[in-house]
């Protein structure tokens, strides 16, 4: 079974509204939330919060050609954004990052992204690569090929916002969530679609909790 609770957002002004309630310390832009000048208006009005933003999808595709201007509205916060591009959204928003021919490895991508931006960068892919303005890295590995479904970075931009809810840092939740988001894909097996994978994190959250050093 699936709790929803709904409340309406009708543009910018109703995301700011709500979003000057302390308890929605959370928010997730992009996915199905279409591309352009909307969806520009709502980022900038999530950034202009005290609340942690993942941006996703359509909200990096809305900025490709603005890229300086949703760089300069991250920097000017202090509560974490993640990006979390796949190599197609990654080459669109980092374009000259991309195209630099002395750029070697996605790590050095993710990293020169991450202190463009001022944002934690996560580089999707079968090794995503978490990166943070401070040089900070992960490399997460296990991602069966069954997570090359539609929907499933959606799902993953849900597992970050969510930790990020639970006041985890930015970093930390981007990185936990990547790890988390394959091993709730590996748990399910074959036939895997992307709303199989929250009915799989509860298992993948047990199996930590049962091998966590009892509290004394």
């Amino acid at each position: 079974n699936v709790a929803v609770m709904v409340v309406q957002c009708d543009g910018e002004r109703d995301l700011d509204r709500l979003l000057n309630d302390p308890r929605r310390n959370s928010v997730i832009l992009g996915p199905g939330g279409g591309v352009g000048l909307n969806m520009r208006a709502l980022i900038m009005a999530a950034l202009a919060s005290q609340a942690a933003v993942v941006l996703d999808a359509d909200a990096l595709s809305s900025f490709a050609e603005h890229p300086g201007r949703l760089f300069a509205a991250i920097k000017s916060r202090l509560a974490p954004v993640v990006l979390t591009p796949h190599e197609g959204e990654f080459a669109c928003l980092f374009n000259p990052i991309s195209e630099k021919i002395d750029v070697n490895s996605k790590l050095e991508k993710a990293r020169l992204a991450a202190h463009e931006s001022g944002a934690i960068v996560l580089l999707k892919g079968p090794d995503t690569v978490v990166t943070a303005p401070n040089g900070q890295a992960a490399i997460s590995d296990n991602a069966p090929p069954t997570l090359a479904t539609a929907g499933s970075g959606d799902v993953l931009a849900g597992i970050i916002g969510g930790l990020l809810a639970q006041h985890m840092p930015g970093f930390a939740a981007a990185a936990a969530g990547a790890w988390l988001h394959a091993e709730a894909a590996k748990g399910f097996g074959p036939g895997l679609i992307s709303e199989d994978l929250p009915e799989a994190l509860p298992g993948v959250l047990r199996r930590l909790l049962e091998r966590a050093p009892a509290a004394n």
